[in-house]
Formats: structure tokens, sequence, C-alpha cells
């Protein structure tokens, strides 16, 4: 049983889910367990451990009751991130560009967050922050 699983309510649920798709294998060897495009789930594992859920954002909202909700707000300061622990950050961060990821910061050594620490940043296809780190 998995102990914890980050799921992301999407939007654009076809967009991210070709994202993913495509750069998790590369990225953290991570497999699609189950889910296609057309959505609205769509889930991937790492040795039968889940790593990453897309859901559809407004699916979600019929179950919680929601749909009265805006489903936008305003610009803000990101309030989640997706976090890949990859071998070489560099090269992660030209296979999430490759698949269509929007570029926030270059790949750069951290020493102040940690030891040997690099990182890049992107935003998936709904804007979602990822991180991909190296240490």
């Amino acid at each position: 049983m998995d102990a914890l699983h980050p799921r992301l309510l999407v939007s654009r649920f076809a967009d991210c889910f070709r994202f993913y798709d495509a750069v998790l294998p590369a990225l953290i060897g991570a497999a699609r367990a189950s889910g296609g495009a057309s959505g609205p789930y769509a889930h991937w594992d790492v040795e039968g451990q889940g790593v990453l859920v897309l859901f559809d954002r407004s699916a979600m909202a019929v179950a919680t009751g929601t749909t009265h909700l805006p489903s936008d707000a305003p610009p803000a300061q990101d309030r989640s991130m997706f976090v890949c622990r990859v071998d070489d950050v560099d090269a992660g961060l030209a296979v999430c560009i490759a698949h269509g990821a929007e570029p926030v910061a270059p790949a750069c050594d951290r020493p102040e967050w940690g030891p040997g620490l690099r990182t890049a940043h992107v935003r998936d296809p709904e804007g979602h922050l990822i991180e991909l780190q190296s240490y």
C-alpha cells in the first residue's frame, strides 16, 4: 500500500497526462499504472509505489461538492511543488523542456540548501511547479 502519493488536480488533463507520461519514465523510472489521456484519472508508480496521480479538477469538484466555487484564483506564490530526485538535473531539465515544460529557474548548484544539491525548476502544462534535484 502506498503511504503517500501526490495528486495534482488539473484542468488541462490531456496536456498534463501527455507531459507526465513522457517525462516521469525518463526522470525517475516511473511507469504508468493506470489511466489515459481522456482522464479523469491516471497514476504512475516506481517499483509498485505510487509517485504521482493526476485527477481532473472538475471531477473532483463534483465529488467534493465545490462546483459553485471559482476555479481560477488570482496569481499568487506557489502553494505546492512536485519534487523529482534525478541522477542528472541538466538532462532532466532538457527532457522536461522537450516535452513542453516552461523553464522557471535554470540548473544550478545550491550548497546553501544542502551539500552537493543541484536543482532546476519548471512548470508543467497546468502551471504546477516541479523541482528536479540531485545530491
